[in-house]
Formats: structure tokens, sequence, C-alpha cells
């Protein structure tokens, strides 16, 4: 093994969201700052690819095995590249609403309330929007919480064949508001992401590191447990040993909890920090269908996603409880999550030519209907010995569901009433709709949740673990519970908010 005989403020390990943001946040303090990412940088035909070979059965598929609840294998759909899964996320940035940070009341049960309300997140939620240069109208949807300031930038316009269908929309009496979307405006990459924002920017001071191609596989602690005294990474198949004051874990839900449940000691036999017995549990995701509007007028599969309609994200005056959020899909030849599991092109993907494939494709609008789950302590991830080899077992059980099947009848019966009605949309008497299966695990969180309780939780507030003094998550796996709304912006808040408590520390 190759020991790095630099010693570092503060290593990274991972690019996304979190990491990516947080790395900008620190670059200008001068520190010696080390990034480790496991993948290289991603092409930008690869990243913005928008035609039928998206539909390529594990195009954006991770090379790792997981195992599901019954042993059986599967490749998740997760991406390992600078910018981690921003490379390859739809690029839409939505606030949680202010009611999502309390204890919240569905069929299924409540969700624990979070230690840090709206009003601490809003002035990093602002912050955020302004970093990601989100464009939106923070007027047009009735469930938006208060800002402290409006979007940097105007909402965009929709499609031509969205168009008729959003007034159509609004017709009927519901809020169909703009969706708040991450662009840079520039022609080659116009959705903005965490390498454009975030490592770029970082890498630009040359106090800061980047090393691609470097999967961290353990951390190594002091005798006591008390502290991380070493990163233990294969460079470009190289082993390697780094070390630093603090060390920060940014590689998605799954993978934070797995990298410390693998680093197991003397001191930690469960897993770093886990005394709790909480590491890996509280997995959660959205529960997401796609629908699909087959009679939509002919598009070129390629624009944009642009609407949301919130209206039914509390309930409605049929079910008192919360439902969700619906947003377009925008083209489908590029929504790599609806490759994944369209209802009506998941099969003929397999069967037919890529022209035929293009034009379901193109005669077709999708819409998807997301719904907020309950933490569970039996939804986790853990380490299976499996003869010499440990399997990261990834077992979830939907609950809510209730919520999410009224959520999608409430917006197919939106869709018949348009029928006839708005430009471009004609009768169809079937709407195709799919489930989002196990492999796709981009909006996951909850596995190392925050809280002030360390019996409980496994993160304070800080997101440093209760624990180990140097150690902090910065990626979803900290949310203690799962809005109806996409995890991304709470994300980069959140690292905006770490990077300042990581500021001030660095300068005692």
């Amino acid at each position: 093994m190759i020991f790095d005989d630099q010693h570092y403020d503060v290593i990274i390990v991972g690019t996304g969201a979190g990491g990516g943001t947080l790395a900008q946040k620190l670059a200008p303090t001068g520190k010696r700052i080390l990034i480790l990412e496991r993948g290289s940088q991603m092409a930008l035909g690869e990243q913005n690819r928008a035609d039928v070979d998206v539909f390529k059965k594990e195009r954006y598929h991770a090379p790792d095995q997981w195992y599901d609840e019954t042993g059986e294998p599967f490749s998740p759909q997760t991406n390992y590249a600078i910018g981690g899964n921003t490379k390859v996320y739809n690029a839409s940035l939505m606030r949680m609403r202010d009611r999502d940070f309390e204890a919240v009341t569905y069929q299924d049960g409540v969700t624990p309330e979070w230690p840090l309300k709206y009003a601490d997140w809003d002035p990093y939620y602002t912050a955020a929007e302004q970093l990601y240069q989100v464009h939106g109208d923070a007027k047009a949807d009735p469930t938006e919480p208060t800002h402290s300031a409006d979007y940097p930038f105007p909402a965009v316009g929709h499609a031509p064949v969205m168009q008729p269908i959003v007034e159509a929309i609004q017709g009927k009496g519901l809020s169909a508001a703009p969706l708040p979307m991450s662009l840079t405006k520039r022609e080659d990459d116009p959705t903005g992401d965490a390498e454009v924002f975030g490592i770029d920017r970082a890498i630009a001071h040359q106090n800061v590191t980047l090393k691609a191609n470097a999967q961290v596989v353990a951390l190594h602690t002091n005798p006591t447990g008390t502290e991380i005294k070493g990163v233990q990474a294969e460079v470009d198949e190289q082993p390697m040993l780094f070390t630093a004051d603090i060390v920060v874990l940014a590689c998605g839900a799954v993978n934070s909890a797995a990298l410390m449940l693998i680093s197991a000691n003397d001191q930690h036999p469960h897993g770093l920090a886990n005394s709790s017995d909480q590491l890996g549990r509280n997995l959660m995701k959205h529960l997401m269908t796609v629908i699909v509007e087959r009679g939509a007028a002919k598009n070129d599969g390629k624009f944009a996603r642009s609407v949301s309609i919130n209206d039914y994200y509390w309930g409605d005056e049929y079910y008192d409880f919360p439902m969700g959020h619906i947003e377009n899909s925008g083209g489908l030849l590029q929504d790599i999550i609806f490759a994944e599991s369209p209802p009506l092109l998941s099969v003929l993907a397999r069967l037919l030519p890529g022209f035929g494939l293009k034009k379901l494709a193109t005669g077709s609008i999708g819409w998807w209907a997301q719904t907020g789950v309950l933490p569970k302590a039996e939804n986790r991830i853990y380490l299976k010995q499996s003869r010499k080899k440990k399997k990261l077992r990834y077992e979830f059980t939907p609950n809510n569901l209730e919520a999410h099947d009224r959520l999608v009848y409430r917006w197919m019966g939106v869709l018949k009433e348009l029928e006839g009605s708005a430009l471009g949309m004609r009768q169809s008497t079937v709407y195709p709709r799919g489930e989002s299966p196990i492999e796709v695990v981009g909006y996951q969180c909850g596995t190392c949740r925050m809280g002030h309780d360390p019996a409980t939780s496994v993160l304070d507030i800080n997101c440093r673990t209760h624990e180990i003094d140097n150690l902090y998550v910065v990626d979803s796996s900290f949310f203690p519970s799962c809005a109806s709304v996409g995890p991304a912006l709470t994300v980069i808040a959140n690292a905006l908010r770490v990077g300042e408590h990581l500021i001030e520390r660095l300068k005692a």
C-alpha cells in the first residue's frame, strides 16, 4: 500500500450534490482539501443523451451488484462519475414544504419531526438556488413555502407541446406551476449539476486536489475509535492510504452507510458510529409511478420537463392525508428513470427496432406521480457474509401505498377530463403506467438519520457522527423523513450549511 505523504485538512469522498457543493464552499478557505471520486469525468454525449438508446438495459447502471431481500442480485441505477447522480438527474430543484419538516400524519403513521425547521433551511435554500442558477417562480404554487428571496432567474417557458396542456390544467382550477430548474445557459451543457457548480469551481483553487477513479474501501480509526485516522482507497486499482483532520462522506445514502458498516473494528463492531443500531436503517425512497398520455401531439422526445402540480400534496376533499407531487417527464427519450420502468415501452424496447420505439416515444407524454414514505427500521441496507465475500443487502418494503394509488388515479382522472379539450390531446381509454423498480435508487435517503439523541440517530444536527469526532456525512443519508418532492435541493442546501460549520471548525 502507498502512503500519501500529504496530510490534508479535509477529505471529501464523493462529488455529487453533497460532496461537490461542499468542496466549492470550503475551497476559498485555503485549507488543503482532497476530493476522492470513484468514477471519472462523464462525456457530454452520455450525460445529455436523448435518443432511443437511453432504453438500452443498464446504460446508467453501476458495475456493483446489490442483493434484494430474497437474495437476488441487481445492478443499481446510480452514477459513478465526477458530479455523481447530478450528471443524469432531471435538474429540477424543489424546496421541501414547510410542513415537511414537522411531524406529518400519513394514513400509515406519523413521520419524525426534523431537528431543524423550514425557517432554519430557508437561507440555505436561497444560497443553493443562487449557486445552481435555479429558474423558477416562487409565487405560482400555493404549496410553495415563503422565500426570503425570489429565484435568481425567471421560470423557463413550456415546450410547444406542453403549453396548451398547461393552460387546460389551469382551466380546471389546478395550479400548474413552473418547475424550478437548474440551468447553466450553456449550449453544450444546459442542465446544472455538481460538477459545473461545485467541483469545477473547487479545483480552480490550488489548495484543492481531485483524484478520480479513486474508490474508498475502508475508514480506519485511532485505537480508541474516536477519530478517523486513515482513508483507504483504490486509486486506479492501486491501494493508497490518505490522512486528514476531517473526513466527509458524500457517497449516496446506500454507499456512505455501506462504507461505515464495512469499516467495523473492535471499537465499532457493528459499523462505525453505530452503537444506536440505526446505521443503514430507515432507508426511504419515493413511491414513483409514471403515467403515459399516449394520445399526445407529436414531439421530438427531447423537450425539458417544466410543470408541477401540487394541489394534492396535502390531500383533497376526499382524502385527509398527504398524497404527493405531480410533474411532467419532459421528452421520454431523455428520461432515464422512465427508461428503466416505462409501462408501455419496457417490453417493446427489447422487441422493437429503434424506429418503432422512437415513434411510440415521440407520440407520448409522461407524468410522474411521487409520494413520500415513512421511515421504517426494517427498511435498510446491511452487509451479509456469503462464503468469503460480504454482500450488500438492500431491503425496502414500500409503505403509504394507498396515498400513492389515490394520487395516481386522481391524475388519471384529470387527464381523462382534458381529452378533447386541450390541443394535441386525443381520446384514450387506457393510461399505461408503471412503478419504478428496485433498481431506481437515485432518490434514496435516511440511512444515517440526523437528530439530537445519539440513541435514535447516527448524526448530530451538523451531520457529524455522534461517536466519531471528525467524521461527517453530507449526502441524503441524513434525512429523518422523505417528503414527496425530490431531495436534491435539500442536499445542496445542507452541504452549504455544514460547510459553514466546517469553516468555523477549521479556524479553531
